[in-house]
């Protein structure tokens, strides 16, 4: 623009219009390029070699940072390193985020991401897989069922809390039926689709809105016959969809900052307008933040 390019064009074009109005576009470039804080996010995933494949995570945690006046830091951890149960490297992380995926692979570094979180208070954002982990490992170590499973997973488990839905229906009225030999994608939900949260819901306070519509891909579901006995333990399912009933959005009330959504918020963020989700996750990281390091400023010294 300072160089005028754009009055060439119209000219060129014999075109005519108002000065452009780049003040929103530079207040944001001024926000990204000069942060007034940082904070370290760890990213609990299974594709960490192929970093596209959370290229749309990437951009959204870019996008909450310009909002929030901070530099988002990603820290990349393989799932599979997490498997042992040697979570050491979340202890220096400001938030944990566990993104979606398919299949076995490093799942249970993801439950043991989710229980890190959830025992240290640690401000976690569970995203369609991260969901369905966060509520495996609150039914194992919570509510003490043992070897509960999603049957993506292990198709034997004797408490399957994540499984695949046999039906539902779709806007239009029609009846979907699936199964595990079904084609795969003629399997999954997708699109666009709306949930109800609770109006005194974490999702609620973060939205604005008791009514949420995000996009979907994924085949696998929070199994509505154990959700009477989380909630009973202290999980919450917070939102449903409005015609399946199926649960959408989980929540630890009490948690600093805990939350799972079954579906992909990502994909609806811009630059300009962030999205409420991540720019609320990455304000609780930076309360996090500030409490350590509050914490370690107050902590008495120890003489050599």
């Amino acid at each position: 623009l300072s160089q005028g390019l754009d009055r060439v064009v119209l000219r060129k074009l014999h075109l005519s219009a108002k000065a452009a109005d780049l003040s929103d576009w530079e207040d944001l470039v001024r926000r990204l390029e000069h942060p007034k804080g940082s904070v370290n996010i760890a990213m609990v995933g299974k594709y960490t070699d192929l970093k596209d494949a959370y290229k749309s995570l990437v951009e959204a945690l870019i996008h909450a940072g310009i909002h929030n006046n901070v530099q988002v830091n990603i820290d990349w951890v393989d799932s599979e390193a997490l498997i042992a149960g040697d979570v050491a490297v979340l202890k220096t992380k400001d938030a944990v985020l566990v993104p979606g995926g398919f299949g076995p692979r490093g799942v249970e570094g993801k439950i043991n991401a989710a229980r890190f979180a959830r025992e240290n208070g640690v401000p976690y954002l569970g995203i369609c897989l991260g969901m369905q982990v966060a509520t495996i490992e609150y039914a194992r170590n919570v509510v003490g069922l043992a070897g509960a499973n999603s049957t993506e997973f292990d198709p034997a488990t004797p408490h399957p809390v994540v499984a695949l839905i046999e039906e539902w229906q779709d806007h239009d009225g029609s009846v979907q039926r699936r199964d595990a030999n079904s084609n795969l994608g003629g399997t999954m939900r997708k699109g666009t689709q709306a949930c109800a949260a609770a109006a005194d819901s974490l999702a609620a306070r973060v939205y604005g809105s008791t009514t949420i519509a995000e996009r979907h891909r994924h085949r696998f579901e929070v199994n509505n016959h154990y959700v009477p006995r989380l909630e009973a333990a202290g999980y919450r399912i917070s939102a449903r969809t409005t015609t399946e009933n199926l649960p959408e959005i989980a929540e630890i009330p009490g948690h600093p900052w805990f939350i799972g959504v079954q579906f992909h918020p990502e994909f609806t963020s811009t630059p300009r307008g962030g999205h409420p989700l991540f720019s609320a996750f990455v304000q609780a990281a930076m309360a996090h933040r500030a409490v350590k390091n509050a914490s370690s400023q107050s902590a008495p010294k120890v003489r050599e």
